[in-house]
């Protein structure tokens, strides 16, 4: 397999002040996991790596690893640099990213269970907004996402799946990253 830029995001690390790792301590792990071109951003489980190994054999190698390092085990979601861009591309509220502090990306690590989406209605949730997207939900937030009953109602229990999420400004500043080496 030829080497890829490939975007790792961690859920559960550094949130609330649970699970600490600094940046400078992912990086290294990622290194010491043979990872070419590791690059990290903001204090909150993203980075950027270079492999040649599939996305969800590194995805696997990185939970381990924090594991092995933290006593916790995070969920790790690994995507390939061109599947990132597809998302981007793929934005169906594109007037969102006006406020890229208040419009959600949230990748989901599988499908959404059979009728997880029933009975919620975009209307009752106004001024939110949200789009699914095969493994991704984009959501809009203009009063921020605390408060946001929409946020509140798009959960992993009524998914059905682990999820993690990351503002746009977070997620196009990972493609940048991804795209630089």
């Amino acid at each position: 397999m030829t080497a890829t830029r490939q975007v790792v995001l961690i859920r559960g690390i550094n949130v609330g002040g649970h699970a600490k790792l600094a940046m400078a301590d992912l990086r290294r792990l990622l290194a010491g996991l043979g990872y070419d071109g590791v690059r990290t951003h903001l204090q909150s489980g993203n980075a950027v790596v270079t492999s040649t190994k599939a996305p969800a054999t590194v995805a696997k190698e990185v939970e381990q690893a924090i594991a092995d390092e933290l006593a916790v085990k995070p969920r790790v979601l690994v995507l390939a640099r061109d599947e990132l861009a597809d998302v981007i591309a793929g934005n169906p509220l594109p007037e969102a990213t006006r406020n890229g502090s208040r419009f959600f990306v949230t990748f989901l690590f599988d499908k959404p269970s059979n009728g997880a989406l029933d009975g919620l209605e975009p209307a009752d949730y106004t001024p939110d907004e949200w789009r699914l997207a095969g493994r991704v939900v984009f959501m809009h937030c203009p009063d921020g996402m605390r408060d946001s009953r929409l946020a509140k109602a798009l959960n992993e229990k009524r998914l059905g799946v682990v999820a993690t999420t990351r503002n746009w400004n977070t997620v196009t500043k990972l493609l940048a990253l991804a795209d630089e080496e």
